[in-house]
């Protein structure tokens, strides 16, 4: 009988210690928009850098709360020339256990340059890699590329064995690279580990026990990451404790209402603009004074308040010109964007197209409601210097082709667009470079031979000093030609729950300049 009793009382104990590890796990929930995009070579949205940067690592990571970047996968590098050569960590493992070596830097690479997608374009620059011994590896350049090292930041390294281990149907040697494998599958050394994986619905992840770094014990111990919740479902599940972060793109007034109710909100600075483009490529914008016109003709100080939570929070501030304020080559703080309704009709005077001829398409993008209000503050701001103004909602995917065609482009669009590095090159060159003209960075079609050549020039200075002369000499160019109306600066605004901490999201001594690496769950801390 006391044998049994015995028994009984240790599996009671066991149940409930069970029980009490089951209750310590934290679990983390937040949504983004669709979809989830886990191919490290694919990725370019702002949730697929979510979950690269948690998933994979780089060489290199941006510094926190201030310019410049940090070794990581890498221990150290040297730049000789156009030769970068990097030092790796010897004690770095892959979430397979495989050990990580300069072939894997080598094949990510190759990888990336074969398949062609996603951030592929950000190394066009590069002329060769090769590992030098299993823990060297070297980058050598076609030209000297000043933003390189930022560059690297969208270079997440895979892991060689694992992938050739999965290769799917394909020609060549390679297959298809792994393509099938990577689009379901992790293969990275990151801090958090792929549970399951449907890029329409919901990505699960979990700590990873061995990585490099070592995961906090306050970080979550589950991520659920869900795609498309409606406004209307985050707001109730935040409100009834099921959710823990938002998305970016819920309507201030959600985020006001959630906001009284107790939410946090956290913001991103400095990464992104709102820019509303132009098609210089067919009129009535195809001439610089129309341009001008209706640039001072919008009530920039409108714009803001549309997208004002509260009297502290706003997911816009004023804007300076193309390069957000606190971004190397950012004109000056106090020359804000200001509206001057005199100007835009002196300028109109001054345009070959007469206003009453003018009917101008007005889109905005469909998945984004937000740009509705900005279309219908533009077709007011228009009217008041006699422009008519029609106005077009457009799916993404209808605009993404449309835009390839310049006839078939409309005189105006709207769009968000990020540094993806953190550098203004990658900001700048894929919008206003005139061999850029057709993507959906770049409706303008702007051909402008001293912005092409500022451009350039910011990629071949070497120095800080220098290239930031050079980006306020390209900001300066840009007011004048006016391919775009720089509406404000973005700050990403995301309501929390009161059970997670994300420091890189509050304190900005703690704030990464790279739109999405404040999500690095490794870094937030779980209340409960």
């Amino acid at each position: 009988m006391k044998t049994i009793m015995k028994m009984l009382a240790a599996a009671l104990l066991t149940a409930s210690s069970v029980h009490g590890l089951a209750a310590a796990e934290t679990v983390l929930r937040l949504d983004e928009a669709p979809v989830g995009e886990l191919d490290p070579a694919k990725a370019s949205d702002y949730a697929d850098s979510i979950l690269i940067f948690n998933v994979y690592d780089a060489l290199v990571i941006p510094k926190q709360g201030q310019p410049g970047y940090d070794p990581h996968l890498a221990a150290s590098w040297e730049v000789e020339g156009t030769a970068y050569t990097f030092k790796l960590r010897t004690n770095v493992k892959f979430q397979s256990g495989n050990p990580l070596t300069a072939d894997d830097v080598v094949f990510s690479f190759e990888r990336m340059k074969a398949l062609g997608s996603g951030l592929s374009y950000l190394f066009e620059n590069v002329d060769k890699v090769e590992a030098i011994d299993a823990a060297t590896v070297r980058f050598t350049l076609k030209q000297p590329y000043s933003p390189f090292i930022s560059a690297l930041t969208r270079l997440p390294v895979v892991d060689k064995k694992l992938v050739l281990e999965h290769l799917g149907n394909g020609d060549g040697e390679m297959k298809d690279w792994g393509q099938g494998f990577l689009s379901a599958n992790a293969a990275g050394t990151g801090a958090y580990k792929v549970v399951s994986h449907n890029p329409q619905e919901e990505t699960v992840m979990s700590k990873n026990a061995g990585y490099f770094l070592g995961v906090p014990a306050k970080a979550p111990d589950t991520v659920r990451m869900r795609y498309g919740l409606e406004a209307a479902t985050v707001r109730t599940l935040i409100s009834q404790g099921e959710h823990d972060i938002s998305s970016q793109w819920l309507p201030p007034e959600v985020l006001k209402s959630l906001a009284a109710d107790g939410a946090q909100l956290l913001t991103e600075r400095g990464t992104t603009g709102f820019y509303i483009k132009m098609n210089t490529a067919k009129p009535p914008f195809d001439d610089a004074e129309c341009r001008l016109a209706v640039s001072y003709a919008f009530d920039y100080e409108s714009g803001v308040k549309i997208v004002a939570i509260n009297d502290k929070v706003s997911q816009g501030s004023p804007a300076t010109g193309a390069i957000p304020v606190g971004m190397l080559g950012a004109l000056p703080q106090d020359n804000v964007l200001k509206r001057d309704v005199e100007k835009a009709k002196e300028h109109l005077a001054k345009c070959k197209y007469r206003p009453e001829e003018m009917n101008v398409e007005l889109s905005w993008i469909g998945e984004v409601p937000l740009e509705e209000r900005f279309a219908l503050l533009m077709q007011a701001n228009f009217a008041e210097i006699g422009i008519k103004a029609e106005v077009k909602k457009l799916p993404w995917a209808l605009f993404s082709e449309q835009v390839s065609k310049p006839e078939n482009t409309p005189n105006i669009s709207q769009l968000f667009v990020n540094t993806l590095t953190g550098d203004p090159d990658t900001l700048l060159y894929g919008m206003y470079h005139s061999s850029a003209a057709g993507t959906w960075q770049a409706p303008e079609y702007l051909k402008d031979a001293e912005v092409d050549a500022l451009l350039d020039k910011g990629r071949a200075e070497q120095s800080d000093d220098g290239r930031a002369k050079i980006y306020q000499d390209l900001g300066k160019r840009l007011l004048t030609v006016t391919p775009s109306i720089f509406a404000q600066d973005q700050t990403a605004v995301f309501a929390a729950s009161n059970r997670v901490s994300v420091p890189a999201l509050t304190d900005p001594a703690k704030a990464f300049p790279l739109a999405g690496f404040g999500f690095n769950f490794r870094l937030m801390e779980m209340k409960e």
